[in-house]
């Protein structure tokens, strides 16, 4: 039988797999930014998996790593593998540390609001929008 889980991310019980989708390009960069020096997708993976976002397959980390470095986020040279193939080492570039502070930033006022709203968060102290009138009503 084949395994149609191919490709995927085997993610935590009931996060629906969209969460993991939209913030994984910036916990990849995330995870290449940590390693001076760089690090290999293997690495990424494994790295993503202890932090509690669930395994994340070959077939949808590395389209992630090339997508990241067509933007400039992140450049990639092959190396000699330590007893075996050759493989490819990603490093972040200073842009991509740019955009990695500037979406961290955002995502966490993102998810802060978000959280106030769903009822599982401190309070955000906006004012609330007033309730919409219907046109021509009075006040």
């Amino acid at each position: 039988m084949a395994d149609r889980s191919r490709g995927h991310a085997e993610h935590p019980p009931g996060w629906p797999s969209e969460w993991l989708r939209s913030v994984l390009p910036l916990c990849v960069l995330a995870v290449v930014a940590g390693h001076e020096h760089g690090t290999h997708g293997y690495a990424v993976g494994r790295e993503l998996a202890d932090a509690g976002l669930g395994r994340v397959k070959g077939g949808t980390l590395y389209p992630v790593l090339g997508r990241l470095e067509a933007d400039g986020l992140v450049t990639s040279a092959w190396g000699a593998g330590e007893g075996g193939p050759g493989r490819k080492t990603f490093v972040v570039t200073q842009q991509g540390r740019e955009h990695l502070a500037q979406r961290a930033l955002a995502w966490g006022e993102f998810t802060t609001l978000a959280g106030a709203l769903l009822g599982v968060g401190p309070p955000t102290g906006r004012p609330a929008d007033p309730p919409a009138t219907p046109e021509g009503s009075a006040r």
